[in-house]
């Protein structure tokens, strides 16, 4: 297969095509920022999903100076940002804490993201809803949550900016862990600027599919992280289980045309060889759309 012709199964109908992947820096974080955006230009990626580390772009160090170089970055290899996701799981960044200190820190983070995404002219800013204390009652925590998430979508859209929030998986939260959740926290949240994330390792985790978001979001559903597990891992497509044809079939049924990136984690060798693991997914989803088209 050339890589640089991925493109060229497209006019699939309703069925998700290539050109809606998006490049990002997922598994890059041992290489520099060049030469993510390089990769991801020479294997025909249009937008990117930047994850918010160091020293790609770390929020709270992301100053005028850094954006500007990352625009640049961005500019040379014609590339647009798709979706900006802030490391909120493994940093110390906790929007439902019960430490006012974490917490307001944690607020005055992504507000600061929603500052980045406009300046990046990124139309999304990635949001998860932090967790609780297992001591404590999860109503406690799943009301801090609401009222940063407020916050957050407030001022994201006086910026112009829409917000998508996503489940996390039981091990990493004790509040939105599952469509039924999500749908519970957006509607307390009541903001018509935040949308619904698909992970697909997530869904799978919940015991879930792409109809059950189908059912509870509809159209709320404004990206997506195409990656395969075991059920878990975050792992390249084919070190895994997850069933991409009927993900893509799902999401045709959708009409789903927002951005799918795939958000690599799991096995070492990706941050060693990241590209090649692009590359893999990038095969997998080919083939998996002719399957689909024939």
């Amino acid at each position: 297969m050339s890589v640089l012709g991925l493109d060229g199964v497209l006019g699939l109908g309703s069925v998700p095509g290539l050109d809606q992947v998006s490049g990002s820096n997922f598994a890059y974080q041992h290489h520099t920022l060049t030469r993510c955006l390089d990769d991801m230009a020479e294997l025909g990626r249009t937008t990117v999903e930047l994850w918010g580390i160091a020293p790609h772009l770390h929020i709270p160090q992301a100053d005028s100076a850094h954006q500007k170089k990352v625009r640049e970055l961005l500019q040379e290899r014609e590339l647009t940002v798709a979706c900006v996701t802030p490391e909120q799981v493994a940093y110390p960044v906790n929007i439902a804490s019960g430490e006012e200190w974490l917490r307001e820190q944690s607020l005055q983070f992504f507000l600061r993201a929603a500052e980045v995404c406009s300046e990046l002219e990124s139309p999304l800013l990635f949001l998860t809803a932090g967790r609780g204390y297992e001591d404590e009652p999860a109503e406690v925590a799943w009301a801090r949550s609401v009222e940063c998430l407020q916050t957050i979508t407030q001022r994201a859209a006086d910026l112009g900016v829409a917000c998508v929030l996503e489940p996390l998986q039981r091990v990493e939260s004790n509040l939105v862990t599952d469509a039924g959740s999500l749908r519970l926290m957006l509607d307390d949240v009541g903001s018509s600027t935040l949308g619904v994330v698909i992970d697909t390792v997530a869904m799978a985790a919940a015991g879930e599919n792409i109809s059950d978001y189908a059912k509870a979001f509809g159209e709320g559903i404004r990206h997506v992280h195409l990656v395969d597990g075991a059920p878990t891992g975050h792992l390249a497509w084919g070190d895994g289980f997850l069933d991409l044809d009927e993900i893509l079939r799902e999401l045709s049924q959708l009409n789903y045309s927002g951005a799918l990136t795939f958000e690599l984690f799991g096995d070492g060798s990706y941050a060693l060889e990241p590209r090649a693991a692009v590359v893999q997914c990038l095969d997998a989803v080919e083939a998996s759309l002719r399957r689909i088209s024939a």
